[in-house]
């Protein structure tokens, strides 16, 4: 019974992803205009059958500018967290099986990015070229990959110690037989879990971002810029602030339960 209903909101968790990201790839095809395209004589329209999601401060629709907004920060938060996951899963598994003065050096290294506050460096570099999403996705990836690392050395160094590897080496299995047989079917789910929180904090952060304005620029669509320009008519017309904390909240809480499921299946 526990089972199923995991197995159930790991479902669902992905059923509403999928939803998300069709959303934010048909958003602009199913609204029939440019996300930057202004109509001033329709501002701050409500929502109908010709524009769903109503339009905002600019006459520009809703619902293309949700779209382009979430399909950026989706997108975003996904290159993040590859680029996070992927160099520190290798640096973790190189740590774990050559110990010594590489698994040292790494460890200092992640312990110079934990001495400073994750969005405290993601500020850092974007205060370097406000507007710009390359200090975005630079300052997310130097943040994550420490996780991806910690996790992957503590869980391969108790692998590589353990009785079944010995005899693995013993009967003259080679490293990679070693890291596909034994060490992956460990390290897998537990990375899964990790990239689902990573890129749901990776999508909070880009919102952060957003809303202080040091992330995208206008007229840039992004769900944290969007909060911040609707804001200032939150009374007058609350459908246009209330769509992109929607999609925000929706977007996380869908990774949240793919990786929650995950996790707890395993367990």
């Amino acid at each position: 019974m526990i089972a199923r209903l995991h197995l159930n909101r790991r479902r669902a968790g992905l059923a509403l992803l999928l939803a998300i990201a069709l959303f934010a790839l048909a958003g602009p095809w199913l609204a029939g205009r440019a996300p930057f395209e202004q109509d001033l004589y329709g501002i701050l329209q409500a929502p109908a059958l010709h524009e769903p999601l109503g339009t905002d401060h600019l006459g520009r629709s809703m619902l293309a500018r949700l779209a382009d907004a979430t399909r950026l920060s989706l997108g975003l938060a996904l290159v993040s967290v590859l680029t996070a996951a992927i160099p520190g899963t290798l640096l973790g598994l190189l740590a774990a099986w050559r110990g010594g003065w590489i698994a040292r050096l790494a460890n200092t290294a992640a312990d110079a990015v934990l001495a400073l506050p994750g969005l405290l460096l993601v500020l850092l570099l974007s205060a370097f070229a406000p507007g710009a999403f390359w200090p975005l996705y630079v300052g997310l990836s130097l943040v994550l990959w420490v996780e991806y690392f910690r996790v992957t050395q503590a869980t391969a160094t108790v692998v590589f110690a353990s009785d079944h590897v010995e005899a693995a080496r013993l009967l003259g299995f080679g490293p990679w037989y070693i890291l596909t047989r034994h060490v992956l079917p460990e390290l897998l789910p537990l990375l899964a879990t990790l990239m689902s929180f990573g890129a749901s904090a990776a999508v909070l952060a880009l919102a952060a971002m957003g809303f202080v304005g040091l992330g995208a620029q206008p007229p840039a669509a992004e769900l944290g810029l969007m909060m911040t320009e609707l804001l200032p008519y939150a009374a007058q017309a609350p459908w246009v602030i209330a769509s992109p904390i929607v999609v925000l909240t929706l977007a996380t809480l869908a990774l949240v339960l793919s990786s929650d499921a995950t996790q707890r299946s395993r367990a």
